[in-house]
């Protein structure tokens, strides 16, 4: 094999270390998964952060309830995961796409295409949806009041 060939293949293999890291974290992610699934962060003395916003502010943060919403959906109960955030099941869609994509590309595969019209939308539009469910949950008059976890 002439050697600049060889160079551009070596090139175009991704490394063990790259192939690892999605893999890591992925296990990582499943791992702290398994522990909201475990312990409730609803109940009482959990040892799960409270939200810094709320604390200062004493108002709810668009990501209120995330991890209530999570442990709520990885034991079953897909409504109130919703109940407590709306934005649950975006989240995971989210994360687990990210991840798959992530991990195709350190294997030298095609990342999971987007079309450009949904990075658009998802660019100009998903920042005012979580803009504008922050400030609705916080409005304390019904149906908005029922957004809060």
């Amino acid at each position: 094999m002439h050697a600049a060939a060889y160079r551009a293949t070596m090139v175009a293999q991704p490394s063990g270390w790259r192939r690892v890291a999605p893999i890591a974290s992925g296990c990582i992610a499943l791992g702290a998964a398994a522990v909201v699934a475990r312990f409730d962060p609803a109940a009482a003395g959990s040892r799960f952060p409270a939200c810094q916003f709320r604390a200062v502010t004493g108002l709810w943060c668009p990501g209120c309830g995330l991890t209530r919403g999570f442990h709520q959906l990885f034991t079953g109960h897909p409504i109130s995961a919703v109940q407590y955030n709306v934005f649950v099941p975006l989240v995971l869609v989210a994360v687990a796409l990210l991840w798959w994509s992530w991990m195709q590309a350190s294997w030298g595969r095609q990342r999971v295409p987007l079309p450009a019209w949904v990075r658009r939308a998802l660019a100009f539009y998903l920042p005012i949806a979580v803009v504008a469910y922050g400030v609705l949950r916080n409005v304390p008059a019904a149906p908005f009041s029922s957004l809060a976890p």
